[in-house]
């Protein structure tokens, strides 16, 4: 049983690696509907063009090995799921030159998706209540300057 708890704990680390890197490669879109997003996107992409480009270890994935050894599975994935979400985290064709190429694709996408989501932000048209309050877009923030 508890042998059964750690494999399953592993799996939820490879998936949430998964859906980290995802949010690395991807996040920056997030931020055309929710600007705030940026400020945890941001972060989170620098550590991901460092773990790329200075050939580091991501913490989780020791997380992971050591919660596989734990379950009795020694490094090999029986569960189909998370064997697939491995293959695409860790493929085995990946070398120094292509995580290179891989860390400046990166880089250059997010850079022109940064550059697009600054774009359409600045030209946005103002919301109602944006063109009737100007100076804060909130009733109580023209309540407030009056009486000053």
């Amino acid at each position: 049983m508890k042998r059964m708890r750690y494999g399953l704990f592993a799996d939820v680390i490879v998936l949430v690696h998964l859906l980290f890197v995802l949010f690395v490669m991807f996040g920056v879109l997030f931020a055309l509907r929710w600007p705030g997003i940026i400020w945890m996107h941001g972060p989170a992409l620098i550590w991901g063009l460092i773990v790329e480009f200075a050939d580091l270890t991501c913490p989780l994935t020791p997380l992971e090995n050591r919660l596989r050894v734990a379950a009795g599975e020694a490094g090999s994935r029986e569960n189909f799921l998370a064997q697939g979400l491995v293959t695409v985290l860790y493929p085995e064709f990946l070398t120094r030159d292509l995580q290179f190429f891989l860390g400046g694709s990166l880089l250059f996408m997010n850079i022109g998706l940064y550059a697009y989501v600054l774009r359409k932000r600045s030209n946005r048209r103002p919301t109602k209540r944006e063109e009737a309050y100007p100076s804060t877009g909130d009733p109580a923030g023209r309540h407030e300057a009056e009486r000053l």
